[in-house]
């Protein structure tokens, strides 16, 4: 078998929570120019533009992970062969879970909020959540955050102005379970919970964690211990960091170093693992 034959042609990017696919706008075309065809599947509901999102919140107020989540593999399950997965934030928890069903040829997690047992929580992180976490009742709604908080909690590294741009262009409220669902929620509830996966499981495909150094809402530390938690399984998992950079990561500049790193690393480790597995069968 060539490495032609093992190398995925399909790329599905999944995006985060207070964003829909509009996020991946300047992906989409950079992979596509590369020659794999790109997918960017929505959340249920967020199949609308940012714009009617904004208007009508209580549209997506009730959704909930695990039907995303089934929502998701549904696409993949439907393609000829295993794609590709990248998510970024709330997508990279996503991907992880994705990941865990045996979906996808390999996996990379952006800026990733943490699954279950992820129990570092900076500073940084703590604020960044508490306009969301400070009201109770925000558990039944769509929240969002200011352009100010979003500037903190987003995009710190960009001008204000820059920021702002951003924000009027991607950001939309986001349900407000999904809050309570991260992993640094989860730890303090009994059970399993939402955004649990078997950190031991070997049979799964390569995962690559990418952390931006200057990420206020996913930290650095965040994504190394998640990555960590990993470490009893044979399977392919690595961590790299980009320093200065924000959790707006996919979209600041330089984001095409980000994209050609995922995707290298993608492409490579996917053969990796495919000719493992012919190995061992």
């Amino acid at each position: 078998m060539t490495h032609d034959t093992l190398t995925p042609d399909t790329i599905v990017l999944i995006h985060g929570l207070w964003m829909t696919p509009r996020s991946w706008e300047q992906w989409v075309p950079y992979y596509e120019a590369k020659g794999y065809r790109v997918l960017t599947p929505g959340y249920p509901g967020f199949e609308m533009e940012v714009e009617a999102l904004r208007d009508n919140p209580d549209l997506i107020a009730d959704l909930t992970v695990p039907e995303t989540v089934d929502h998701l593999a549904a696409v993949i399950e439907s393609l000829d062969t295993p794609p590709i997965i990248m998510g970024h934030s709330f997508g990279g928890t996503l991907t992880q879970l994705l990941t865990a069903r045996g979906l996808g040829a390999a996996s990379v997690a952006i800026n990733s909020a943490p699954t279950e047992g992820v129990r570092v929580t900076p500073p940084s992180q703590i604020r960044s959540f508490f306009p969301i976490l400070s009201n109770p009742a925000n558990y039944h709604r769509a929240v969002g955050y200011t352009a100010e908080q979003f500037h903190y909690v987003f995009a710190n590294t960009l001008s204000r102005e820059d920021s702002d741009a951003v924000y009027q262009r991607y950001h939309i409220p986001a349900p407000g379970n999904w809050v309570w669902a991260y992993g640094l929620i989860a730890n303090f509830k009994p059970g399993k919970q939402e955004t649990w996966v078997d950190y031991s499981q070997s049979d799964r495909a390569p995962l690559l964690f990418i952390a931006g150094g200057d990420d206020h809402i996913m930290p650095p530390s965040v994504n190394r211990s998640n990555a960590e938690h990993y470490g009893k399984s044979t399977a392919i998992t690595d961590y790299h960091e980009f320093p200065g950079r924000s959790h707006w990561t996919c979209g600041e500049p330089g984001w095409e170093a980000v994209a050609d790193y995922a995707l290298d690393w993608a492409v490579e480790h996917a053969s990796v693992a495919h000719i493992r597995r012919d190995e061992l069968a």
